[in-house]
């Protein structure tokens, strides 16, 4: 059970009242995290703001999303795995594209080694090694570059923990945490 009550946008005034319909606007719908953020109308617009900051930056959107399914899968965030799986199919991941950032890996060796290096910063909560920051170098992440993936990883950290907090109700296909098993011949 949800443990922070969304707003309802046709009920919304003000600011949130017009920050919501800008998503919707965007989207073409209102996801229910942005519904429950906009219980903190500043949250809304922080997330929102941080969002539109990064869209402008050098990492582009697939890579984008494999940092926000990573992120996801190892905070276990059912509803940001959900959400990024549908956006993620929406940039042009394919399923085992998907599957492989989920597992902080990717076929292309430069973002293989930026979804690992994601994954180290989740798990070692941004305390990385400098062979860490040499390795994502070496692969051919600049400084900027490795300022926007700790950018992205803050902010996906944001609504992994906010949705665990909210307990938000999952309005895209439900993606569950434990990855199935690869069949077998």
């Amino acid at each position: 059970m949800q443990r922070i009550a969304a707003v309802n946008p046709t009920e919304a005034t003000g600011k949130t009242k017009q920050m919501l319909d800008g998503v919707q606007a965007k989207l073409g719908m209102t996801p229910n995290l942005m519904k429950t953020l906009a219980a903190g109308p500043a949250a809304l617009e922080a997330y929102l703001n941080f969002g539109a900051a990064l869209g402008t930056g050098d990492l582009d959107a697939k890579f984008r999303e494999q940092i926000a399914l990573a992120v996801a899968q190892a905070n276990s965030c059912e509803y940001c795995l959900s959400a990024h799986t549908a956006i993620g199919k929406m940039v042009g991941l394919k399923p085992e594209e998907i599957v492989a950032s989920r597992e902080a890996h990717s076929a292309e060796s430069k973002r293989d080694i930026g979804l690992q290096f994601v994954q180290k910063l989740v798990v070692q909560r941004g305390v990385v090694s400098d062979d860490a920051i040499t390795q994502v170098k070496a692969a051919g992440f600049s400084d900027g570059d490795i300022a926007e993936i700790v950018a992205n990883v803050a902010v996906n950290i944001f609504t992994n923990y906010f949705n665990h907090v909210a307990r938000t109700d999952v309005d895209f296909p439900h993606v569950a945490v434990a990855m199935e098993a690869p069949v077998t011949a």
